[in-house]
């Protein structure tokens, strides 16, 4: 068995890849990192979402890293991971083992370590944990007390970080304006590790709140919890009955954001970061650098002249973004699976603050999700998205690469190609601006096509492009 992370974390199916051992060999392995970093002394937060046996993998976690005389504390119910991720720096402990695989399907599990930054662990830390988890699992050696005992014995103790969390959103978010505001706002919580924090946040004023797929289901039936338009359709549909001011949807561990309009139109998630930046850039008046993936949208980067600041592109995954944010005192990160960061509060992905600050632009510029979007597309020209995902047949990634890698065309589409980079894929940006990218998930076994042009049409046909490059004809 080899355990490989990924964009974020190490994702398996449960009880064929992602089982107690495994996954007692990871906290062993961030154990004895933490400890050849000397930050074992500051403690470990182990978190956990709504997935099947999430608690069990958490405390088996704890188990072992509090058998290596590190203080664990334990969340005593499934949490969001920026919760997880605050909680880190408002303790300021040595970092966070949470128990997630965030949108994936219902079959997987994953466990991600935040570090003591407080958000994902770079490149580099997680060459080491990888490599201190192959000697465990080729060696053993995984240390082990019961929960009891820890439990008994102070060097586990249960924590509710969620008080922490929302006193820190209310100093970031005027909340008493949004709940003021008369809104109709729908939440979807996708059965995720979300449920009740908007209505915690914003309930008792005129706006109004209905949640929906409020409540832990492990099966997550009928979606993916994952944001995006194909598994909103239930969010869609009840914004228009009820003539909703806007639908907003968090993933399963309630770090990304998806938005449904008032008409119960997906808003992309390329229009969705442009508009957090024009938001805080427009109405906040905060200036500092954009980080963004190589995925998201060239919006930003006009944004960037319009409103003079530099902005910085890294391959797909926070393990890039949160280390350049620091770097750089960056004002927003983000990437295309609608997972943005902000300065002043963590450097790791927030889908709850995310929506309170897109209802917080509605209501100070006094537009709808869709005159948002008009009103971006005044500034930066119109823009629009769209991404495949093709189940990715085994043994076919090497052959796959090599083709593209080879393919170097002197227009797509009939537009020029201005340049093609490998900074995280294969991607070929387009002489009037628009581009495809074609790569590979870092979390799923899936060939990803991107594409953004000024029409959808445009997209489309981009996308076609891309599908003949690697091969996939219809």
């Amino acid at each position: 068995m080899t355990i490989k992370f990924g964009t974020d974390g190490w994702r398996g199916i449960i009880a064929q890849d992602f089982t107690f051992d495994n996954v007692r060999a990871c906290a062993q392995g961030v154990a004895q990192y933490m400890k050849e970093k000397g930050i074992a002394e500051r403690g470990l937060l182990v978190g956990y979402d709504t997935r099947f046996a999430s608690e069990d993998f958490a405390a088996a976690s704890a188990e072992v890293v509090a058998a290596n005389g590190i203080r664990v504390y334990l969340c005593e119910k499934f949490t969001p991971t920026p919760v997880v991720s605050h909680g880190v720096r408002e303790m300021g402990t040595g970092g966070a083992i949470i128990i997630t695989a965030s949108h994936n399907p219902a079959i997987w599990n994953g466990f991600k370590y935040k570090a003591e930054y407080a958000s994902s662990a770079s490149p580099e830390i997680i060459r080491e944990l990888e490599g201190h988890i192959s000697i465990i699992l080729s060696r053993g050696g995984v240390k082990q007390i019961p929960l009891t005992d820890g439990l008994k014995m102070g060097s586990i103790q249960y924590v509710d970080l969620s008080a922490a969390y929302l006193d820190r959103i209310s100093v970031l978010v005027d909340l008493e304006r949004i709940r003021k505001a008369g809104l109709r706002l729908v939440v979807d919580s996708m059965y995720g590790a979300g449920a009740g924090y908007f209505k915690a946040l914003i309930s008792g004023g005129s706006t109004e709140l209905l949640e929906i797929n409020g409540e832990r289901n492990p099966l997550f039936p009928g979606i993916q919890p994952e944001p995006i338009a194909r598994n909103l359709t239930r969010l869609s549909a009840i914004v228009k009955e009820r003539w909703a001011s806007v639908g907003l949807a968090t993933d399963g561990d309630a770090d990304r954001i998806g938005v449904i309009d008032e008409r119960g139109e997906f808003i992309s998630p390329l229009q969705l970061f442009a508009l957090l930046a024009l938001y805080l850039l427009e109405v906040r008046g905060e200036r500092g650098p954009i980080i963004k993936t190589v995925t998201t949208t060239s919006m930003l980067n006009r944004l960037g002249e319009l409103f003079d600041v530099p902005v910085y592109e890294t391959p797909v995954g926070f393990k890039y973004v949160a280390p350049k944010m620091m770097e750089k005192n960056a004002i927003l990160g983000g990437e295309e699976s609608s997972g943005f960061a902000f300065r002043g509060h963590i450097p790791d992905r927030d889908g709850i603050l995310a929506g309170l600050f897109f209802l917080d632009l509605m209501i100070t510029l006094g537009k709808t999700p869709s005159q948002l979007v008009d009103h971006l597309f005044e500034r930066v020209g119109p823009h629009y998205y769209r991404r495949i995902d093709l189940d990715l047949p085994a043994g076919e990634r090497e052959g796959i690469a090599a083709r593209i890698a080879s393919t170097e065309p002197e227009r797509i589409d009939g537009t020029r190609v201005k340049r093609k980079d490998a900074i995280d894929g294969f991607r070929f940006l387009l002489e009037d601006n628009a581009w495809l990218l074609i790569r590979f998930s870092g979390t799923e076994p899936l060939l990803r096509i991107y594409a953004e042009g000024d029409s959808q049409g445009r997209v489309n046909r981009l996308l076609e492009a891309g599908k003949e490059m690697v091969g996939i004809h219809d």
